[in-house]
């Protein structure tokens, strides 16, 4: 612990269990324009940035009726609404943000989402405090698996990189970490656990409640 400055935090599936507003929202808002999604589908782009989820889909069955801003819009619109009134929060999030603060680390949260949701999320479970900075990567040129999302989050917080713990959920945002050559706890969903690509991350925990004990044995 005593090797890092910064921690890091995705959102989605990792402080928030959105990911099923996130499908839900997609299934819904898609079938207006006839493209009719799975939650299969849905979780094919799980990690990415959501105006490239609507390019991804565009691809392949362009649409008509409305406009992919209109689509991307419609969207983060069901997404406030469901993270504002019905987020909760994941195992151990209050558990290991309160666990860093004690280390003296200073705590980021970098997301694919938009600032706006971020911003929900936050008031939502009450965790504003912990924050010193939000950073989202809708204005980036890419999104996660990108690694350009954690790179401003260490710039604009004047660490560097190889000082910084990431913690995620996703593949994208594990190799986006990686690609920023920072560390990375992976936090997988339990039907993903045991996928071998999580190999490449630092440590695999089932839930952030982990954390303290991981790293407390680490220190010693």
């Amino acid at each position: 612990m005593n090797q890092l400055d910064a921690v890091i935090y995705d959102m989605d599936g990792l402080i928030i269990d959105s990911e099923p507003f996130w499908r839900k929202a997609e299934m819904k808002v898609f079938a207006t324009v006839g493209l009719y999604l799975t939650e299969t589908d849905c979780i094919e782009t799980t990690g990415f940035r959501f105006d490239e989820v609507v390019e991804h889909w565009w691809a392949k069955q362009p649409w008509e009726g409305k406009t992919k801003r209109q689509i991307h819009d419609e969207v983060l619109d069901e997404m406030e609404h469901a993270i504002t009134h019905h987020a909760k929060e994941m195992s151990g999030v209050h558990a290991s943000l309160e666990y860093f603060k004690g280390k003296g680390l200073r705590i980021a949260l970098a997301s694919s989402s938009a600032m706006r949701l971020i911003k929900a999320a936050v008031k939502k479970l009450n965790i504003e405090e912990y924050f010193e900075l939000l950073v989202s990567a809708e204005h980036e040129t890419h999104g996660k698996p990108h690694p350009a999302v954690f790179i401003r989050t260490a710039e604009t917080l004047n660490v560097a990189p190889e000082k910084c713990l990431v913690i995620e959920d996703s593949f994208n945002g594990l190799l986006a970490a990686k690609a920023a050559k920072m560390k990375c706890v992976v936090v997988p969903a339990p039907f993903d656990f045991d996928n071998a690509r999580f190999v490449i991350a630092d440590w695999k925990l089932k839930s952030l409640g982990e954390i303290e004990k991981k790293f407390n044995v680490l220190s010693k």
